[in-house]
């Protein structure tokens, strides 16, 4: 079982040495997450009713799983030194979410609730700022094409910023140990 803290420190690091392939794979998902996220919001854009709301957010949090999912699986091999791999990534990222979640529950849920705390940081200001607290918490209830904009612009940075962090802590909790190439062995 991996300790929470070591663990996302090392996440940090992997994440800043291999920033750029880890954020243009996270941003990928979440412009391909964004299609099905958008759709979903516009089908219930006029329906005040909070059971559509619900609806609406247990389906983004299924797209969402599956976009973390991919994200996990494609940054698998960076504690290695090795590229993303997009090919099987879905699976891949399903089945290190699974031994993760078996090894070390408490280290993936800190990294659950660190990146999620961000994410937070990035999104909901803007959203409430733009749509208002009650549309953000309940229905849309027919908003705006500019604030709907906004709440979506503020959702993808928020999704590209934390998705690679996640994806490595999961990586990292699952048993992959980041490897110095230099000297062809674990880093601790």
């Amino acid at each position: 079982m991996s300790p929470p803290l070591p663990t996302l420190q090392q996440a940090l690091t992997l994440l800043r040495r291999h920033a750029r392939a880890a954020y243009l794979i996270a941003l990928a998902a979440t412009l391909v997450n964004l299609v099905p996220d958008v759709l979903r919001q516009v089908l219930v854009w006029d329906d005040p009713r909070v059971a559509a709301a619900l609806a609406v957010d247990v389906l983004g949090f299924g797209t969402g799983l599956l976009a973390q999912l991919w994200v996990t699986g494609a940054l698998a091999g960076l504690p290695a030194g090795e590229r993303p791999d997009r090919s099987g990534a879905l699976g891949r990222g399903a089945r290190l979410a699974v031994r993760a979640v078996r090894r070390a529950p408490g280290t993936v849920l800190a990294g659950v609730l660190a990146g999620g705390a961000v994410s937070a940081l990035l999104t909901v200001p803007a959203s409430v700022a733009a749509l208002g607290l009650d549309r953000v918490i309940g229905p849309l209830d027919s908003p705006g094409a500019g604030p709907f904009a906004v709440a979506t612009v503020s959702d993808v940075v928020a999704s590209a910023g934390t998705l690679p962090f996640l994806a490595l802590v999961v990586v990292l909790a699952a048993g992959r140990s980041p490897v110095d190439r230099s000297r062809g062995r674990a880093v601790t």
